[in-house]
C-alpha cells in the first residue's frame, strides 16, 4: 500500500528537546538559586528529566488529568513543596519556559527532510503535549508552514499509544491509517503504537539503540525517503534482540 502522508512526532524527533531542556533548566536553576538543590547541577538535571518521565507517562494514561496539572506536579515534586500552590507552580514553570525557549533548535536533518518529502506526501503533527505549547514552537522553528494539520493529546482526549490518537490525526487528514506513516523517536510510543493503530510506525532511533524486533527503524531522517519509497535497505524492520 502506498503511502499518502507523514504524520510526525516533534520532541526529540525533529526538535532537539533534550538539549534544550537540559540547557534552558541549567539556566533556570542557577538564575533561582538552586543549583545545589539536589547535590550538584547534574543530580537536579537528571531528576528533573526523571521527574518529566513520569509525568509525561501519568498524562499519557490519564489525559484527562490536564496537561497543565502534570506541569504544576513536575514542579511540586521537584521543589520538595507539595503545598504549593497551582500560581506558584505555573509561575515557576514559566521562568523555566523563558531559559528553554532561548535553546530551542530543530535537528540538522530536519528542516532538509520536510523540504524533500514536501513534494510528495502530505505532512502533519502528532504529538502528546498540548497545542499551546506545539504551536508557538513550530513557529518559532520556521516549520509550522509544511504542517496542514496539529494535533495534539491535551485537546484530542486521548494520547499515543491509544489508536484513537493516530486515528484522529488520520481522519483530519481525510485519509486510511494504513495511508500514514507515523515518525517518532520513541519505539513504544510512538513506532508500535502506529503499527497497532495500522498505520506504518517508523521508530527514529538517532542513538542507534536498537533492540526492539519487528519495527521499521531509521538512525537518521535522511532514510526516511527512500523507506517511503519502499527501498528496504533502509527502515527494515529490526533484527537487532
Amino acid at each position: 500500500m502506498s503511502i499518502r502522508a507523514v504524520l510526525w512526532d516533534v520532541d526529540d524527533t525533529i526538535f532537539d528537546y533534550a538539549s534544550a531542556d537540559r540547557a534552558g533548566m541549567r539556566a533556570h536553576l542557577a538564575a533561582e538559586g538552586l543549583a545545589g538543590l539536589h547535590g550538584s547541577v547534574e543530580d537536579a538535571l537528571r531528576h528533573w528529566k526523571e521527574l518529566t518521565e513520569l509525568h509525561w507517562r501519568r498524562y499519557e494514561v490519564s489525559p484527562e488529568g490536564g496537561w497543565q496539572e502534570q506541569r504544576r506536579d513536575r514542579v511540586r515534586d521537584f521543589l520538595d513543596r507539595p503545598a504549593m500552590t497551582d500560581p506558584e507552580a505555573d509561575a515557576w514553570f514559566g521562568r523555566y519556559v523563558t531559559h528553554y525557549e532561548a535553546a530551542w533548535e530543530l535537528f540538522p536533518d530536519a528542516l532538509p527532510v520536510l523540504d524533500l518529502l514536501a513534494a510528495e506526501y502530505r505532512q502533519a503533527v502528532l504529538s502528546n503535549s498540548s497545542i499551546h505549547a506545539q504551536e508557538p514552537k513550530l513557529r518559532a522553528l520556521g516549520v509550522r508552514d509544511r504542517f496542514e494539520a496539529v494535533l495534539c493529546a491535551a485537546e484530542l482526549g486521548s494520547a499515543k499509544p491509544a489508536a484513537e490518537a493516530f486515528h484522529a490525526a488520520c481522519t483530519a487528514l481525510g485519509l486510511a491509517p494504513h495511508e500514514v506513516a507515523y515518525v517518532g523517536d520513541r519505539p513504544d510510543i510512538d513506532a508500535l503504537g502506529a503499527q497497532e493503530a495500522g498505520l506504518r510506525g517508523i521508530w527514529l532511533d538517532r542513538a542507534g539503540t536498537g533492540g526492539q524486533p519487528g519495527l521499521h527503524r531509521i538512525t537518521d531522517l535522511h532514510q526516511l525517503p527512500p523507506l517511503l519509497r519502499g527501498d528496504t535497505r533502509f527502515g527494515a524492520p529490526s533484527t537487532f534482540g
